[in-house]
């Protein structure tokens, strides 16, 4: 038992490590809406008492959705989130959504919080995904 303590406290150490420092520069140009991440953890939260209310506030309970297997609610939850997330999105910020923001949404109900970090991480590596914004014809 310490030696797993131990383990814990270590991978602690090292992630606290990795932590970003605060950039008082001028902001990155890739960077998302912030009020995105309250969406992604709204939506997220939403989703998760959808799948113990779809248990019946039990972990090990089959629940409600027994023809689909004891991963159903899992199933439909998850589904719900990558269908609310963009559009819960698109309403709070009144834009549409870049395909990075959308992409880091759904990319959150699938692996929730390092779902986003790893979608920002390859369009920062791959900036060409990004599409060029139309130019207007006068």
């Amino acid at each position: 038992m310490t030696r797993a303590l131990s383990v814990l406290a270590a991978v602690s150490a090292v992630l606290a490590l990795f932590c970003q420092t605060a950039d008082a520069g001028p902001l990155r140009r890739n960077q998302t809406d912030p009020r995105l991440s309250a969406v992604s953890f709204g939506v997220g939260t939403a989703t998760t008492v959808g799948f113990f209310a779809l248990r019946n506030w039990q972990w090990h309970n089959k629940g409600k959705l027994n023809g689909l297997g004891m991963n159903g609610a899992a199933i439909v939850t998850t589904g719900a989130c990558l269908a609310l997330s963009p559009i819960v999105g698109t309403l709070v910020v009144q834009r549409e959504l870049t395909f990075r923001e959308a992409y880091a949404l759904t990319a959150d109900c699938v692996v929730p919080f390092v779902g986003g970090w790893l979608v920002n991480k390859a369009f920062d590596a791959h900036p060409e995904w990004e599409p060029r914004k139309a130019r207007l014809r006068r």
